[in-house]
Parts: C-alpha cells; sequence; structure tokens
C-alpha cells in the first residue's frame, strides 16, 4: 500500500462512530474524554478543520486541527495501528500545516503524553521542536 492512495477531506456526520474507534484504537481516549463530545464541539467551530483520511473509503487517519488567531493545534491525530509507520501520519500534518498557512496561522503547537514516547519521536522527526513550555489544563 502506498501513501498516495490517501484521500484527506472533512469530517461528516456519518464517520463518527468509525472516528470513536480509530481514537480508542490508537490509545487517544482518556476517562476524561468524550470523544463523541469533542467531535461535536470540533464541527460546531471549524467544522473544516476537522480532517479524515481515508483509504478507499475506509477512516485510517483523523486531524483535529484548531486555530484561535494566535496559534494552531492539532489534536487527536490518529493512524490505524495497522497502518503506522506508512506515512500517513506526515500527511495529515502536512495537511493540518496546509489549511492552518491558508487562513495566515504563524505557528503550530501540539501537546503530547510525556508517556507517548513514540508519538514524541514521530514529531521531532518532522521538524517539532521542545519549546521548553509546561502544558497547563482546567477543566470544566
Amino acid at each position: 500500500m502506498t501513501i498516495q492512495l490517501l484521500d484527506i477531506r472533512p469530517y461528516r456526520e456519518s464517520d463518527e462512530s468509525a472516528v470513536v474507534q480509530l481514537w480508542i484504537d490508537c490509545n487517544l481516549v482518556m476517562p476524561q474524554n468524550n470523544p463523541q463530545n469533542d467531535i461535536r464541539l470540533k464541527i460546531e467551530f471549524q467544522p473544516e478543520l476537522m480532517l479524515i483520511g481515508t483509504i478507499e473509503n475506509e477512516i485510517v487517519a483523523t486531524a483535529m486541527v484548531g486555530y484561535e488567531g494566535h496559534r494552531g493545534w492539532v489534536n487527536y491525530l490518529a493512524v490505524s495501528p495497522s497502518r503506522q509507520r506508512l506515512g500517513l501520519g506526515r500527511k495529515m500534518m502536512e495537511a493540518a500545516e496546509r489549511k492552518l498557512k491558508e487562513i495566515g496561522c504563524p505557528k503550530l503547537n501540539i501537546q503530547v503524553r510525556t508517556t507517548n514516547t513514540g508519538v514524541i519521536e514521530f514529531y521531532k522527526k518532522i521538524g517539532f521542536l521542545d519549546d521548553n513550555v509546561i502544558g497547563l489544563g482546567k477543566r470544566f
């Protein structure tokens, strides 16, 4: 299988169950996350930035992209475990970066759990650097 077959398109309502299952398969869903709610919130704001990667109509990758006027963000970058290390994650990030540049975003930020060392190495390979910051959060 070649990465040229990857089609990247915006999210469709009919994608929800496959997207949530992909996120579960990629260990992206944590007890504090409600993936259906996360999808709903995203498609209410910048729905064109909820990217779905398919091969032969099968959902194999996602990237939830956002821009609030200062920095861009990517969440839920996922590639089906059986299709990892084929360049699909890189293709999804390239699409995310293209979308952000088109709307004038000057910088892309990502957050990765410190325990997810393989993913940290992936991001370093595609040009991300440690900004020497600590991510803090507050749940409402």
